[in-house]
């Protein structure tokens, strides 16, 4: 029954020097060094350049699949020139859904 005051102060002890190791600062290998005179110079140079404009997609349009207009490339000449091929060999057939599956 003594030894319970004696356990008990030990793991008093123990946790009080846990709870100071955890909230001990940092050392120096952990900390990023940022007020060295190198770093100090590297910062000031890339302060010194002027910031770059944005830069815009090349061309007067934006080329996106959202975009509604239709563009006359070459693959979509050929494309339509299929198309009017076909109706022309089958001029009575109804024309072709969106594909997918059927219902």
């Amino acid at each position: 029954m003594k030894q319970i005051p004696a356990i008990a102060a030990a793991l008093v002890t123990a946790a009080a020097s846990l709870a100071v190791h955890a909230q001990a600062p940092a050392n120096s290998e952990t900390d990023v060094i940022t007020n060295t005179k190198p770093q100090l110079r590297a910062q000031a140079r890339d302060n010194a350049k002027p910031d770059k404009p944005i830069r815009q997609a090349g061309g007067d349009e934006v080329n996106s699949p959202e975009s509604s207009v239709v563009s006359n490339t070459k693959s979509a000449n050929a494309g339509q020139a299929r198309i009017a091929a076909r109706n022309a060999k089958h001029p009575n057939r109804p024309p072709a859904g969106q594909g997918g599956t059927p219902n």
